[in-house]
């Protein structure tokens, strides 16, 4: 399990944009889970939408890239030095709006990492159901 402190050692992302609270489960090469506390004091509900707050798909997306980006990041040589890019999104379903007061956790499966690709399957759950999926591919690179 990583926190909020070990996270920030990992990733390059701060606010307003670190979109993981807490990575609950890394299983080297293989699966990573995350988890994303979504509160009302989320700036981006001031505009999406007022009266009817909803989290926007491509921030749910970004979540998932981010808890992505630990998997990979702690499956590598000299994470430290490297940085996770988004490469390519694929087959993305929104099932269900995330709204505040919301708990996503996002389990990753990681498919293939070869030299600095990564793909992954990724899932972000709300109660137990599935809210959205995607294939992602990132690239690895050197900070």
């Amino acid at each position: 399990m990583l926190d909020i402190t070990e996270i920030k050692n990992v990733l390059p992302h701060r606010y307003p944009f670190l979109l993981v609270d807490r990575i609950l489960e890394v299983i080297e090469g293989e699966k990573v889970v995350g988890l994303k506390n979504v509160t009302t004091n989320e700036e981006f509900f001031n505009g999406h939408f007022p009266g009817h707050p909803i989290m926007p798909g491509v921030l749910i997306l970004e979540a998932m890239a981010q808890v992505a980006g630990v998997g990979l990041l702690k499956s590598v040589d000299k994470p430290e030095d490297k940085v996770p890019y988004f490469g390519r999104i694929d087959n993305v379903r929104f099932r269900k709006p995330v709204q505040p007061g919301d708990q996503l956790i996002i389990e990753v499966e990681i498919v293939k990492l070869r030299g600095k690709v990564g793909k992954v399957e990724a899932k972000a759950f709300v109660d137990d159901e599935v809210v959205t999926e995607a294939t992602l591919t990132c690239a690895i690179q050197d900070k």
